[in-house]
């Protein structure tokens, strides 16, 4: 086994032996926190680096990059960019330069989802008139009614994040759902909620300014942001406000005569009262002088949108953000600016600036692997993909029930500042839940004729092992809703097949060489905990997947 960058965690006095029957959950949520504590102060320290120092990195990144990608690298940048990558998907990339593996990636984007919606999307929504003439019982059935639809529409999302052939696609609707926020909370009808779906994959990897435009007039988040009400004389700042703060320039960099004179602008957008589409309304539109941003004219809500992304604290602002997603929570100013600066020179094509921080060093540099955390959704999609999991029919509801459970419920964020992210997506809840769902997945091997309790005596002496609850696990669980201690009647895992790959069987004993294949292969850095010896391969994966390390990309 290769030493781990990790510290060896000890067990204190009167717990359970560690290598005798495995960490407890809080043992493990110490370990990530130190993984990530010790992950950013890598990154701290490579951003003090002395600039000659620097310079030498950045001509030895230079040289690397005419070398193919390997297995490795080509996994990293697929699972970094996407989900989890199988081997299949793995494959065309090896022998690529970066420059050209990226190429091919942003290539491949899509700008629609291929799974078909559910039949209700094209429904009309009920009229006024209609709505008003429903009973008090009739309405308590739309709500349960619209609240399912919710579910399903859930459901039909991550069936594409599962089987999309362009997972940086979704992974970029993913982004921009977080970054221009809507929810079921203020949008009634899930119609609404699918469109603006579309429209963020649409303009996933197309023009930032197009898609701020677009968004900025959809109805979910009209309805979200209460502009539809705006009207001159009473104009509401709620939009006015977030899309300077949240969604192009940052905090700082407006004033609240700004806020007030954009929100005057922005009167009129409204929505018709039977469709729910959009429509701008003359007669409640402030058309009279405004000063905005240092600027003064008869401005209207578009010519405000204009103004901002003349800013260029909006193309930094964007680049930092995606940086954040991309490569790590401590961004590079130098690095930042200069992407950036291509960013607005291409007039906010998306590609350019993902390009650009998919060529450039940090997003290479070891250091910045496994430094981030898995998000719900790509946790759960990860494991669906990487192990060709199958599942039945509906179970992909199942399936986003659990990425809802894990803390990120789709097509309803917190706030407007959407899901906090990074290590706020792990607590002991989380992780404990995280953990639950991954014996799920050995439980599914039952499917395929694998019987996970007797592929291995050891087992239950493997760390992170869960066949034998403690009386903590015990009480946690029976917290936890029925959904989460459940495995999913319909998914299958062929650990046979997958373990094939490798070169193994779930019952062989895995050599030195086969171990380190295993761990490339689904973790992006070193295991935090030791594994014990002469394990079998099914045994040892699992033991990977419990470890925190797992938790990372």
């Amino acid at each position: 086994m290769q030493p781990s960058r990790f510290p060896d965690f000890h067990v204190a006095p009167g717990s359970p032996d560690r290598r005798g029957r495995g960490v407890s959950i809080a043992a493990l949520f110490i370990a990530l926190c130190l993984m990530l504590t010790s992950a950013l102060t890598a990154q701290a320290a490579q951003n003090n680096t002395p600039r000659r120092m620097r310079n030498v990195h950045r001509t030895e990144a230079a040289a690397v990059d005419a070398d193919p990608l390997d297995a490795t690298d080509a996994r990293f940048l697929l699972t970094r960019t996407g989900f989890e990558a199988d081997a299949i998907e793995v494959a065309p990339y090896i022998g690529m330069t970066r420059e050209r593996a990226v190429d091919t990636l942003l290539a491949g984007a899509r700008t629609e989802a291929a799974t078909p919606p559910p039949a209700w999307v094209t429904e009309p929504i009920p009229s006024v008139e209609v709505r008003r003439a429903w009973t008090q019982d009739e309405r308590r059935d739309d709500q349960r009614e619209q609240s399912r639809r919710y579910e399903e529409l859930r459901g039909w999302w991550v069936r594409e994040m599962v089987t999309t052939r362009s997972p940086l696609t979704e992974r970029m609707t993913l982004f921009w759902h977080d970054h221009f926020p809507s929810g079921e909370d203020k949008t009634h009808y899930p119609q609404l909620m699918f469109r603006q779906n579309a429209l963020l994959r649409r303009d996933a990897l197309g023009n930032f300014g197009d898609l701020l435009h677009a968004v900025s007039k959809d109805p979910a988040m009209l309805q979200y942001l209460d502009g539809a009400g705006s009207r001159k004389g009473r104009p509401n700042e709620n939009f006015a406000r977030e899309v300077m703060e949240l969604f192009t320039l940052g905090e700082g960099h407006y004033s609240q005569r700004d806020v007030t004179e954009a929100a005057r602008a922005y009167t009129g957008w409204t929505l018709d009262p039977d469709t729910l589409a959009y429509q701008f309304n003359p007669k409640i539109h402030d058309d009279g002088d405004k000063t905005f941003l240092g600027k003064m004219g008869n401005f209207d809500g578009d010519q405000v949108l204009d103004i901002l992304l003349a800013q260029p604290e909006t193309s930094t602002f964007i680049t930092t953000e995606l940086w954040r997603e991309f490569i790590s929570d401590t961004p590079d100013p130098a690095q930042i600016a200069s992407i950036a600066e291509r960013f607005r020179e291409s007039h906010y094509d998306i590609k350019t600036a993902l390009r650009g921080l998919f060529l450039s060093e940090p997003f290479w540099d070891e250091r910045n692997r496994g430094v981030l955390v898995k998000s719900p959704a790509e946790f759960v999609v990860g494991a669906v993909r990487g192990f060709d999991l199958g599942y039945g029919d509906q179970d992909t509801t199942a399936l986003a029930a659990q990425v809802r459970n894990f803390g990120e419920n789709l097509f309803y964020p917190p706030n407007v500042k959407g899901w906090p992210g990074g290590e706020n997506w792990i607590n002991s809840t989380t992780l404990l839940a995280r953990k639950q769902f991954i014996e799920q997945l050995f439980r599914a091997t039952e499917a395929h004729g694998v019987r996970p309790a007797a592929a291995n005596a050891k087992t239950s002496a493997m760390p992170g092992s869960m066949s034998g609850p403690t009386p903590n696990m015990m009480t946690a669980a029976a917290m936890k809703p029925a959904a989460m201690q459940r495995p999913h009647a319909g998914l299958r895992f062929d650990l046979d097949a997958w373990l094939a790959q490798y070169n193994t069987t779930p019952d062989a004993r895995p050599n030195l060489s086969m171990q380190l294949q295993l761990q490339r292969a689904v973790l992006a850095v070193s295991p935090a905990d030791a594994i014990e010896p002469d394990v079998t391969s099914s045994a040892y994966l699992r033991a990977l997947l419990m470890d925190p390390a797992y938790q990372l990309k």
